[in-house]
């Protein structure tokens, strides 16, 4: 039965040999077409369109008056409907907390109660509308400026005159230009009204022309601008009687030059007196105008010249001439026109691959020349190497990436106006490639020709397209350690050269070479780095370059043409940089001058200039530094207090405002204080210096002040702050010592709260700025509050129930604080229900009067509900017990959060006694407090009450993803990114995707955590040459985020091979040394034969394999007993004594070594199938992520590793073999060594014991880096104990296989055993060439085979292993089982060759 179990064991493993054949012979062809295809299809995959994405409507310039509203109209139109913000001044305007400003549906920004004053003027600025649609883009529209009106000011104002019947008369009343439209006359304090005879020029001035006695009387002008109307002086206007003498002819009203702009209405005044009467006529540059038959030309009142529709051709100079027949003068003046930015030729939509170089154009005409400045989705697009400004106006981007895609806006300005017109960049994935053969890398790339500002590189055709007539090549260039990647195609097919124009001198690019097919692209050569030539023949510095500030936002730089030109001079670039950063701009002139606006203001900027000739640049000067003027603030002093010392004084404190908006140096500040009650008088107290506080005395006593503080530069007064109120004492208290004791405490306890109320000290002469309540469980000094000096009750929540409290109340002053009053109480317990209230009011020791001004809301209290919700919650001690409300008043509640610092408070009116508070940001802390108003009487606000709310899911995904190759290891990459810009909480950890498949099923990508807020992290041991995709998704405590957009990387290439005593770069753990040198192109091996011709002889050859296991079997069946009797007795001599250890003459080994420490000796899963297929197993990261085994024996195990290491030339199993443990239904032994190592060799030492018993007293020997199990080495113990006492039992790993313990033979070098782990892609990348199989190595004594692949079945148990080896050799002589085996030896030597070929 023994033998038949044998039999049956070597039948069985032929057959699954035969089976991996069979699979290797099938899957062959899959795996040559895979190689050779082309790229996957993403489903679904095609064109994107342009997106219609523009404004309908964009705001226009607009004047206002003071205290009137203004809409600002904007409308945009897009599918989905864009999302519509504003800007002020080029900041984002909150107007979710702004009470004044508000978002109309349309989009359109209406402006309630505009305010303007002297130094405040919040209203009036630049407004821009931005339009954005997620996922999309964003456009911004033209700048319209709001211009508010400013208070009424005379320049001149009417004076008293005289004028003759028949003549003109003019009164001036010169304002502002803004109040002109708001300027109306009155003639003896009655409205004037206007017509032919009677008119009022742009400047507010009255001309009356042939004067009459009626037109006698008192005039005045009104300026009427949304306040009340302001007057000018009367004067007195006397119409005399026609003399009929003559008199000199003099202008009353000379023209004067004027600007206008196309489309406008132009005057040009000119009113003449003398007698007789003078006519009044025109002439432009010498011709007389026809002001008769022209429609646009007309004669006004006095002889003023109208032009209404003013064009272009309307500028030149003007002549008034004035003539009475006895004398003409005359006067001229210039008349300049002006156009507004308009565009004649507008960008266009563009698609674009990435690498290629665009030029978005963009041609406008204006007067003056109108600025160009171009907008990528609203952000300014800097110019730079990448992006730059050529032929004036149009914008090139070269070397596209995929994150420039999105929205251009060119955006033309001149003095006049501005215009904006846009286009859309798409950036398309490269078409997948078709079904076929893609060529290989180009061969030989070499740069041919070096020079300054060229290199030429030439190439061979690629190894699989020799001839490669129909192949044409991308060349892909960049600067080095520069992301952005450029391409230039070569002209026609099979052209094998290109030269890359417009290079830096001394530069070093990389360079690398693509062919394309009709199928697609194939491989890239490899990267050739190559560096410029040093340039000459460059310009010298430019001269006495010089840079003054023209505002506080502009700066003039002026230089001089370079000495040393080495040719025409064909531009400048002016370099500028804020002081302080290290972010250089960069502007082009054709000038020896150019003006920089938008600067900030009071800021230091170092200037430079670099001059280009034909060669291009030159030497820069040396920076030269300047500031900008200085201004305003624009920004208020911060955290003002005020401090009441007595009755006649407070003191106020203030810090300035921030540095960046000081504008300049702070002079002083201006304090301003009225009284509170009215509408007094402002009374102005100037602090000069950095003076930081101030005492104002001389007020009232018991009296409310108002108080704010606004800080001057030499340029004015900035804005100032609110105002802050403070109440002077009613009489002059000490403060020289702390106050007396209150005169009363009394405590209220409820389940988790205690109510304090309290009196004032007996004595009021002493100054009370406030109280302090000291509290805890049987001490005091717990917690501490203090209140202000007004209150008399407080509220201290998040108490315990049923415990003891002691409460201290203490007043203070700025001396310190006084004697302590103290009380205790027991809060009740949780099931007292009786009272829940938190009032004092009907308390009869409480008495809490009806005060005036209403007593503020207690025991705010924010309870959270959810991340955007938080129900508020207070009690009103003005109320009855019961709390209801049965009168008019309300409440009003008000929240901020303090991120950003700016946020201004929301409010919302309730009619209960809470407040549900929605639309709330997740994680984020609010402050809220309570008003109570009823009728005209309003408390002040309660104590704050603060909430957090809770954590969300992130709602975005994390940005800025980047994946780079680890410098020196190529396969080992580095991800870096940035947090979520909604993170809604605590970032807790990250979780990076990757797979080679961007299409695959999520759950089939690789997982990478990364624990913490880090934002890099390595992933090691990927696949040469290679894309990856990956993405990354945050965690915070509530769940996972989005998923970032997948980014893909390739992997570099091997930079060479491996070389004795090194491992082969980026071989897989299944990988096998080919038996040839032969190589496909893609380095996979390939068999010479066909692939029909190889599956016929694989057939032929496994079923004589059968056949011959098979006659084998038989012939064992029929051996007799005696031969294990031999045996046996063999065994039982060895087990008595050592001295025949040595022996090996006793009995002649056989030829086929059977290793008992490489047996399977771990319990077997009796499968149901018959045919067991391999299957592949998930394969952990690295060594640490294999399941830990019994560390009984660890020690055990380590000595015996150090002792046999010293045998193996420092052989050791690999990672991923120590891995191959972890399949517990692999069974059969096999190979544990990893495919790169030699057959192992035992020495001589351990191959003594030679008789045909070794299969039962062999020591168990196990290689570096196994494993065992506890039941492992029971059993070896077991079994040792029964039939082999002398024997040394090493714990074995759960996979071995068969080896020869034979003299080590001369072979190839074997590679570095200490392979590094393998991550699943790697495995998967390398299953398309290397399939997964077990290796078993058979052979005679001193001499070594190459692997075979088997198929690993399931094994026997440990004890019927033994008992089949032990009957195995009993049956038969040495002699005879080593010619059958020597015969099936050389069969399977033949298999072994022919799928190894």
């Amino acid at each position: 039965m023994a033998a038949e179990r044998g039999a049956r064991r070597l039948l069985g493993t032929s057959s699954f040999w035969l089976c991996c054949l069979l699979l290797l012979g099938r899957r062959a062809p899959g795996a040559a077409a895979a190689r050779s295809g082309s790229p996957p299809q993403s489903p679904g995959s095609g064109v994107r369109t342009f997106t219609p994405f523009y404004f309908l409507v964009e705001p226009v310039d607009t004047l206002s008056s003071r205290g009137s509203s203004v809409i600002l109209n904007c409308s945009a139109y897009s599918e989905p409907s864009p999302k519509i913000e504003w800007k002020k001044d080029g900041t984002f305007l909150n107007l979710v907390s702004d009470d004044r400003r508000q978002l109309l549906p349309d989009g359109s920004l209406f402006i309630t109660n505009v305010v303007h004053a002297k130094h405040n003027k919040p209203d009036e600025g630049y407004y821009q509308c931005v339009a954005t649609v997620e996922n999309l883009g964003t456009i911004v529209s033209r700048t319209a400026k709001l211009i508010v009106a400013s208070l009424p000011r005379f320049a001149s104002q009417p004076e008293p005159s005289s004028v003759y019947a028949g003549n003109s008369a003019v009164l001036n009343c010169e304002v502002n230009a803004d109040l002109v439209p708001f300027v109306r006359w009155e003639q003896n304090r009655q409205p004037l009204l206007l017509d032919d005879r009677v008119i009022k020029l742009p400047s507010g001035t009255l001309v009356i022309s042939n004067v009459t006695e009626r037109d006698g009387g008192l005039y005045r002008c009104v300026v009427e601008s949304g306040g009340p109307p302001k007057y000018s002086d009367e004067a007195e206007l006397k119409v005399l009687p026609d003399p009929e003498v003559t008199s000199n002819l003099v202008f009353l009203k000379q023209p004067s030059s004027l600007v206008r702009v196309i489309g406008q209405s132009a005057v040009l005044p000119c009113v003449a007196l003398g007698l007789p009467t003078p006519t009044i006529r025109w002439m432009k540059n010498e011709e007389a105008l026809d002001t008769e038959s022209s429609e646009r030309l007309v004669l006004l009142a006095g002889g003023s010249l109208e032009i209404s529709d003013v064009t272009e051709d309307d500028a030149g100079t003007y002549f008034c001439i004035a003539d009475n027949g006895n004398e003409t003068i005359e006067a001229q003046a210039e008349l300049t026109v002006q156009a507004q930015p308009e565009f004649l030729k507008q960008p266009t939509n563009i698609y674009a691959h990435e690498s290629m170089d665009i030029i978005f154009e963009c041609e406008v005409t204006g007067k003056p020349a109108p600025t160009v400045k171009w907008v990528k989705n609203g952000d300014m697009v800097i110019p730079s190497d990448y992006f730059k400004i050529v032929k004036e106006h149009n914008l090139q981007v070269l070397g596209l990436v995929k994150s420039d895609e999105g929205f251009y806006q060119c955006i033309a300005e001149n003095d006049v106006g501005n215009a904006q017109a846009g286009a859309q960049l798409i950036i398309l994935e490269h078409a997948p490639a078709t079904t076929g053969p893609l060529p290989s890398a180009p061969r030989d790339v070499v740069a041919s020709l070096v020079s300054t500002r060229f290199i030429k590189l030439t190439w061979r055709t690629p190894a699989s397209d020799p001839h490669g007539d129909n192949l044409t090549y991308s060349v892909f260039y960049t600067k080095e350690g520069i992301a952005r990647e450029r391409v230039e195609n070569t002209s026609h097919p099979g052209e094998m050269q290109v030269t890359i124009q417009n290079l830096m001198p001394a530069t070093v690019y990389i360079f690398r070479v693509m062919a394309q097919n009709k199928h697609g692209s194939g491989e890239s050569s490899a990267p050739l780095r190559v560096e410029t030539q040093p340039e000459v023949q460059l310009p010298g510095p430019a001269p006495n370059i010089r840079a003054y500030a023209t505002s506080p936002t502009s700066i003039t730089v002026t230089w001089e043409t370079p000495l040393s030109g080495n040719g025409e001079i064909q531009n400048y670039k002016l370099y500028y940089m804020e002081k302080g950063t290290d972010k250089e701009q960069d502007v082009d002139v054709s000038s020896h001058s150019h003006t920089i606006n938008g600067l900030k203001k009071y800021t230091e900027y170092s200037f430079r200039v670099v001059a280009y000739n034909k060669h291009g640049p030159g030497v820069s000067t040396q920076d030269v530094a300047v500031r900008t003027l200085s201004d305003v603030p624009s920004a208020a002093p911060q955290n003002l207090s005020l401090e009441v010392r007595n009755s006649k004084s407070i003191m106020i404190h203030w810090q300035p405002p921030p540095p960046a908006t000081q504008n300049g140096q702070i002079t002083g500040y201006k304090i301003r204080y009225r009284k509170a009650s009215r509408k007094s008088d402002v009374t102005e107290t100037l602090v000069t210096g950095t003076q930081l506080s101030q005492l104002i005395e001389g007020l009232d006593r018991g009296t409310e002040y108002n108080f704010r503080v606004a800080a001057l530069t030499i340029n004015g007064t900035g804005p100032a702050t609110d105002w802050l109120s403070a109440e002077t004492f009613e009489s002059d208290l000490d403060e020289t010592r702390v106050p007396d004791v209150p005169s009363s405490l009394h405590v209220r306890p409820l389940v988790t709260s205690i109510v304090v109320s309290w009196t004032p000290p007996e004595n009021q002469n002493i100054v009370v700025r406030g109280y302090a309540i000291g509290y805890g469980i049987g001490s005091p000094h717990a917690q501490t509050i203090k209140v202000d000096y007004k209150q008399r009750y407080y509220t201290i929540e998040n108490l315990d129930p049923s415990s003891h409290y002691v409460i201290t109340l203490k007043a203070f002053n700025n001396v310190g604080e006084g004697i302590p009053l103290y009380e205790s109480a027991v809060t009740r317990p949780h099931t007292d229900t009786s009272e829940v209230d938190l009032f004092v009011i009907n308390a009869p020791y409480t008495p809490v009067p009806d005060p005036t001004p209403m007593m503020p809301p207690v025991g705010v209290q924010a309870s959270i509900l959810s991340h955007d919700t938080i129900r508020i919650t207070w009690a009103d001690n003005s109320l009855p017990k019961h709390q209801k409300i049965t009168d008019s008043r309300y409440y009003t509640v008000r929240w901020k959060t303090n991120i950003p610092a700016n946020t201004k408070y929301k409010n919302a009116n309730a009619t209960t006694l809470s407040y549900l508070v929605t639309g709330l940001k997740a994680n984020t802390l609010y402050e809220f407090s309570v008003m109570v108003t009823k009728g005209r009487r309003s408390s002040t606000w309660s104590m704050t009450a603060h909430g957090t709310t809770f954590e969300l899911v992130p709602t975005s995904p994390p940005k800025d993803v980047t994946v780079v190759s680890k410098e020196g290891k190529p396969r080992t990459i580095i991800v870096n990114w940035q947090p979520p810009s909604e993170a809604n909480g605590k970032i807790t950890g990250y979780i990076i995707y990757y797979s080679t498949d961007v299409n695959a099923e999520i759950h089939d990508w690789v997982i990478e955590p990364v624990v913490g807020n880090r934002l890099t992290h390595q992933i090691q041991e990927l696949t040469l040459d290679t894309p990856y995709y990956f993405k990354i998704q945050a965690r915070n405590s509530k769940g996972m985020g989005p998923m970032s957009e997948a980014v893909q990387f390739r992997t570099p290439k091997a930079s060479g091979s491996a070389g004795k005593g090194s491992r082969l770069p980026d071989l897989g753990s299944d990988y096998k040394p080919p038996m040839s040198g032969s190589n496909s192109p893609h380095g996979s091996p390939t068999s010479p034969l066909d692939s029909n011709m190889l599956l016929v002889i694989i057939v032929s050859v496994g079923v004589i394999t059968i056949v011959v296991v098979v006659i084998i079997a038989v012939f064992c069946t029929r051996r007799t007993t005696s031969h294990q009797k031999k045996k046996r007795a063999a065994c039982k001599s060895v087990n008595g004594s050592h001295k025949y250890k040595g022996n090996s003459k006793d009995v002649k080994p056989p030829d086929l070594w059977i290793h008992h420490e490489r047996l399977e000796l771990k319990p077997i899963d009796k499968s149901p199938d018959p045919n067991p297929i391999m299957t592949d197993t998930p394969i952990p990261r690295n060594s640490q992520d294999i399941t830990p085994v019994d560390n009984s024996m660890d020690s055990n195990i380590h000595q015996r590793r150090n002792s046999y290491r010293g045998h193996e030339s420092e052989d050791s199993m690999s990672t991923l073999a120590g891995r191959r443990g972890m399949r517990p239904k692999m069974m059969m032994p096999f190979d544990s060594q990893p495919p790169q190592q030699s057959i192992r060799n035992t020495p001589s030492t351990d191959t003594m014991p030679a008789s045909s018993s070794q299969t039962c007293c062999t020591d168990h020997q196990d290689p570096e880096g196994a494993t065992s199990s506890s039941y492992l080495a029971s059993s070896q113990e077991e079994d040792s104990g029964q039939s082999l006492p002398t024997a040394h039992v090493r714990p074995s790993h759960p996979l071995k296989s068969f080896a020869v313990p034979a003299i080590p033979p001369p072979g190839p070098p074997t590679y570095d055993p200490t392979l590094p782990s393998t991550p699943l892609l790697s495995q998967q990348a390398l299953n398309h060439h290397l399939h997964s199989v077990k290796t078993a190595s058979i052979g005679t004594l001193g001499r070594s085979r190459p692997p075979m692949p088997v198929v690993v079945p399931s094994a026997p148990d440990v004890q019927e292993t033994t008992r089949m080896l032990e009957d195995s050799e009993s049956s038969y002589e040495p002699d005879e089982l080593t010619k059958e085996m020597a015969h099936l030896e050389g069969l399977m030597k033949d298999l072994n060759a022919i799928t190894t070929a």
